[in-house]
């Protein structure tokens, strides 16, 4: 699994003694002994929503610098200050596995973020296919999406969001990655048998509703680095695929026994 991991952070411990703190996610530096003034939405958050009170302690992460123990010193309708007290968590290795794949409906494609992210993902990566229908995608609500699930499933990274991309635009860009194919029309091998022995670092490829057509799967198919993979005997919504595939990877290759040592 050596190259199939990445400079990140996970968790060590589930069990360990703040696990039942709340979690929040601020995009800024986090050292002891600092102070952070939250944005807008997230001091309603705190106060209206999570009805939470001076002196309350709450965990805090932004992606880089791990875990931190914060205390409440200043909480009105309009203003949140949280003092920094202490480290909980360093930085470790994440799988360095990316989920590609063509937008569907709104709810659904919402439902990919958020289960993908807590199935470890690194980076969404957005593709543009011939029988893609809902190629139009709020970015910025999509990485609210993502965050939220990053701060529920006890993730102290965030996974990047990419622009989408057409399909072939996107393919002459993947030099270095292996990438992993859910070929639901053509003669492929069963996907965890082949995700056994794949190298990584690994991108997970899901196709349209409706699949790829003809010519782009021979373009797949003729990329240097792509293993074509069957998920059985029947047709998945491109959801499904995506959360199966990533979930035969993680049993294959993933970090789900890392927390377990």
């Amino acid at each position: 699994m050596g190259d199939a991991y990445r400079s990140c952070i996970r968790y060590d411990n589930p069990m360990r003694e703040n696990y039942t703190l709340k979690r929040l996610f601020f995009d800024e530096p986090l050292q002891a002994g600092g102070s952070v003034s939250l944005l807008k939405d997230q001091v309603h958050y705190l106060a209206t929503v999570l009805r939470m009170n001076e002196g309350d302690e709450i965990r805090m992460f932004n992606g880089r610098d791990g875990e931190w123990l914060g205390k409440i010193t200043i909480l009105s309708k309009r203003q949140a200050e949280i003092t920094l007290e202490q480290q909980l968590l360093k930085a470790v290795l994440m799988p360095d596995v990316t989920l590609a794949f063509a937008p569907i409906k709104r709810h659904r494609t919402a439902f990919i973020f958020e289960k993908a992210t807590e199935l470890g993902v690194a980076r969404f990566e957005p593709i543009l296919t011939a029988r893609t229908q809902f190629p139009k995608l709020n970015l910025e609500k999509a990485r609210l999406q993502i965050i939220e699930a990053a701060e529920q499933t006890e993730r102290l990274d965030i996974p990047t969001l990419s622009k989408p991309e057409k399909l072939l635009d996107w393919l002459g860009k993947q030099a270095g990655r292996h990438i992993i194919f859910a070929d639901e029309a053509g003669q492929a091998a069963p996907a965890l048998e082949a995700l056994k022995t794949l190298p990584g670092p690994v991108t997970i490829l899901i196709g349209p509703e409706g699949g790829f057509t003809e010519e782009e799967r021979t373009a797949l198919r003729a990329h240097q680095d792509m293993t074509a993979v069957s998920l059985g005997p029947r047709i998945l919504r491109a959801d499904t695929a995506a959360l199966s595939l990533l979930s035969l990877w993680q049993a294959a290759q993933g970090d789900w026994d890392a927390h377990l040592e």
